[in-house]
């Protein structure tokens, strides 16, 4: 095992929210395991083999725990909370679609700078826990419109796709760089697995396919909720005789 400050401290942290909140107010089994396996992929990510692979040799493990924490960890967390605990956090402005999407995006793009990122990296009990912890808390902000919001389900349809359409260039990008950028990896000593390259083109496809799946699987949800909604809706609206039919006598 190899602990570290989000293994020991922001794993059981999000355990304590998570128990708080679920006394708070009525909330379903399968939603409660959602929170539960949110809390339980943070420990993951950050106790096992995962955490010194990330910190010293391999980019892709390092974008694979970026990505537990900025996407897959707050979506189900924010599953475990009650409507009713929601409710009283539903005016917050960063919680704004027109908000969040940007604050994520730049919270993604920002750390992927190849300097800032290889800061971190160096800096892997201050500065590292400061990425790990804005990541979770962009994430958070990204995913509350979907999962909380009352908006209709076309409007988060249309904000998942954004989403997906704005990040996904960044793997892409780091797949199709034909050199290593980061100078962190490229010096790291390995002895095993794949060169920089190789490693950072692993990484990018990786982040792009993850990324599709998650946000093109979560749109597509959505639009056929929104097509199921606007059917239903078509079946209410009662049909207007054609023009020209005879009124019916008195």
């Amino acid at each position: 095992m190899h602990p570290s400050a989000e293994a020991v401290g922001l794993a059981p942290a999000l355990a304590v929210a998570l128990f708080a909140a679920s006394r708070a107010g009525r909330i379903s089994r399968p939603r409660l395991a959602a929170g539960a396996l949110g809390v339980a992929l943070v420990f993951a990510a950050f106790v096992t083999e995962l955490e010194p692979l990330a910190n010293r040799t391999f980019l892709w493990a390092h974008l694979l725990q970026n990505v537990v924490l900025a996407e897959w960890v707050p979506a189900l967390l924010l599953l475990a909370i009650p409507p009713r605990l929601a409710a009283r956090a539903a005016g917050f402005p960063l919680f704004r679609p027109l908000v969040a999407l940007p604050l994520w995006l730049g919270t993604y793009y920002v750390w992927h700078l190849p300097w800032i990122y290889d800061t971190a990296l160096r800096h892997p009990h201050s500065l590292l826990h400061v990425e790990h912890l804005t990541y979770l808390l962009a994430g958070t902000c990204l995913w509350w419109p979907v999962v909380h919001s009352p908006r209709p389900a076309g409007a988060k349809a249309a904000y998942l796709f954004a989403a997906f359409v704005l990040a996904s260039p960044l793997g892409l990008l780091l797949a199709l760089i034909p050199r290593a950028i980061y100078p962190f990896y490229v010096h790291a000593p390995r002895t095993w697995g794949p060169g920089p390259l190789a490693d950072q083109q692993i990484a990018g496809v990786t982040m792009a396919a993850e990324e599709a799946i998650v946000f093109f699987g979560a749109f597509t949800a959505y639009l056929l909720r929104f097509l199921s909604d606007e059917q239903a809706a078509g079946r209410l609206v009662p049909s207007s005789p054609a023009r020209g039919s005879a009124r019916p006598p008195r």
